[in-house]
């Protein structure tokens, strides 16, 4: 199986935690030549293993933020997309990525994955994923989303940034 990375932006900072939608469901994107869409369920049978996924920042296994196996970070699937809740570290990096998140700064978030075997539908240009196996997720300090949807940064009154949408491909 060959390895994807997707980023879409949705990050919202609240005390010393990130949550928000690393991927939505049913949103085109371009990438590439093609357009892509995530359908609801892809992530079920993967979360249901319990795999030990981990939150990087920046895609950077050296820049750890947080991992399911030690339950500082949270994933769940929902009727809008891959939700997640992840405690940021008490270290410069975790203090970094919430500072970036609160003013706004941050490019969305990412997701490393491989296409399970029959997981993916093809309609002439048209990709639908519909089984995935999650290896990583990423907080984005830069890039373009390749699936849209809002920032939201929120510290201990809600703030919302709206930032502009923006697209990218494969990396």
């Amino acid at each position: 199986m060959e390895f994807e990375r997707r980023v879409a932006e949705e990050i919202r900072a609240t005390g010393r935690k990130l949550t928000g939608l690393a991927v939505p469901f049913n949103q085109p994107s371009r990438i590439m030549d093609f357009e892509e869409r995530v359908l609801p369920g892809a992530f079920s049978g993967c979360l249901a293993k319990s795999p030990d996924v981990a939150c990087l920042a920046d895609h950077d296994p050296s820049r750890l933020l947080g991992r399911t196996r030690s339950k500082t970070l949270r994933l769940a699937e929902t009727s809008e997309g891959l939700s997640f809740e992840v405690d940021l570290p008490k270290t410069s990096l975790g203090a970094d990525i919430l500072a970036l998140a609160e003013r706004g700064d941050l490019g969305g978030m990412s997701i490393g994955f491989r296409v399970n075997p029959g997981g993916e539908r093809w309609d002439g240009n048209r990709r639908d994923l519909t089984s995935l196996e999650l290896v990583e997720i990423s907080v984005i300090s830069g890039g373009e989303p390749a699936y849209k949807t809002s920032v939201q940064a929120r510290s201990k009154a809600p703030v919302r940034l709206a930032l502009a949408i923006r697209r990218m491909e494969l990396l």
